[in-house]
């Protein structure tokens, strides 16, 4: 059976500064010659927050289920998805040793993202000179320099 999905390559960051503090994310999602941005604010976030908040932003944008190829340059997000989400499902939202899993609401939200797609997770450095990783870079802190320009005003 020939595979009809779409496949998109997304590329995802967020940060914060101070961490926690005010914080921004960006996704890159790519379709054959098909690119578009995204990013967005909040002021009282996490790093990881805003990592999560990205890739849960780009799998949401797609408007039917693809084929998708997620670089991040967490490894929070990537070890979160591929490795201790199923046992914090299982677990009934616990964490190995019991307590609570931290950033519960989003990890669910990103589950769900998750569900109409076919994703694979790859990790890439960041701030290596990597081309769509530093675009989603600059995007999330231009997200964030922008939120604290318009509180400003």
């Amino acid at each position: 059976m020939e595979n009809t999905r779409p496949q998109v390559i997304i590329y995802s960051d967020g940060g914060a500064k101070p961490n926690p503090g005010p914080g921004g994310w960006a996704a890159l999602l790519m379709f054959d010659q098909f690119r578009k941005e995204i990013s967005g604010g909040e002021f009282n976030t996490t790093n990881n927050q805003m990592e999560l908040t990205a890739a849960i932003e780009a799998l949401e944008t797609l408007n039917q289920p693809c084929d998708v190829t997620l670089y991040t340059d967490s490894e929070y997000l990537k070890n979160g998805i591929t490795q201790w989400m199923k046992g914090w499902v299982k677990k009934g939202w616990r964490t190995a040793s019991g307590g609570p899993v931290k950033n519960q609401e989003l990890w669910e939200r990103l589950h769900e993202a998750t569900q109409r797609h076919r994703v694979t997770w790859k990790w890439v450095r960041g701030h290596a000179g990597h081309q769509h990783n530093e675009r989603v870079d600059q995007l999330a802190t231009a997200a964030r320099e922008k939120l604290m320009r318009d509180r400003r005003r």
